[in-house]
């Protein structure tokens, strides 16, 4: 019992990914399948053109639906709250629970977040 107890915590200890939080920030998405996402925390990876990819990217809505800004062509920013599971060692999200976009000013009123 004390060994399995022992390997529990350990692993605990050692896995960089938190539990589910709610952040509200800018996301971005400049061109095909590029996300990322700036909150206070600073940015954080959602995915990337033939590579890294959050789970959970089918629970992101259509966030251009609420004051999305085009930036080339169909791609741009909009503001957004997530509930994610991050990874702070690496600034990634890595599991997307969901998401909605939020009015532009709600982020261009948040003193803790870089202007656009």
């Amino acid at each position: 019992m004390i060994r399995v107890l022992a390997v529990v915590l350990f692993i605990q200890s050692v896995a960089p990914v938190s539990a589910a939080e709610r952040r509200c920030g800018w996301l971005a998405n400049p061109t095909p399948s590029n996300f990322w996402f700036t909150d206070r925390n600073g940015e954080w990876t959602i995915s990337e053109q033939g590579g890294y990819q959050a789970d959970g990217m089918d629970n992101m809505p259509d966030m251009t639906t609420r004051g999305w800004v085009k930036t080339n062509g169909y791609y741009g920013y909009g503001c957004a709250c997530m509930s994610v599971k991050t990874d702070s060692s690496t600034k990634r999200i890595a599991n997307i629970l969901s998401a909605s976009p939020r009015p532009l000013k709600q982020c261009r009123l948040d003193r803790n977040l870089a202007k656009q």
